[in-house]
């Protein structure tokens, strides 16, 4: 896990909330993920490693540890949310309306945005979300190598 067991302990502690196996595991399976995971997914995942998690303990883990900042929701175009742990490093979405693919990708220059922003505005920005939709390679390919207002 990218934060220690302890230091996780300790924030949940100090929260007022315990530190349980199955949060533990929710989490540990979110962060091995190399996709976004919606909740029935995840689900699957940690029922595989701990037979007695239920789907109400995903949904409510996955509250307290959005609220505690250790979890993000994503909207990736489709009815349903996406999960997926906090990283160290700030990254944004491409979602393929063709195929539904997801490509992160980072973007230094959110920062210089953020900062310009916060200064003309005086506002504290706390969080950023940016979705850029559109079709990637493969899709075009298909399409004929058109991008554009086809849906």
């Amino acid at each position: 896990m990218s934060e220690s067991i302890d230091h996780l302990r300790d924030t949940f502690r100090a929260t007022g909330r315990r530190w349980t196996s199955q949060r533990r595991l929710i989490l540990g399976v979110l962060e091995e993920s190399d996709i976004h995971l919606d909740a029935e997914t995840l689900f699957v995942r940690a029922k595989a490693r701990d037979s007695d998690i239920s789907l109400a303990t995903v949904y409510r883990t996955l509250g307290v540890l959005k609220e505690m900042g250790l979890v993000e929701e994503h909207s990736l175009g489709e009815e349903h949310a996406h999960f997926e742990a906090v990283r160290d490093q700030p990254h944004y979405h491409f979602v393929c309306l063709g195929c539904g693919r997801v490509i992160e990708f980072d973007a230094p220059q959110m920062a210089q945005i953020e900062q310009s922003v916060s200064k003309r505005e005086g506002v504290c920005v706390t969080d950023i979300h940016l979705r850029l939709s559109g079709y990637c390679a493969r899709c075009q390919e298909t399409m004929g190598g058109q991008c554009g207002d086809q849906e």
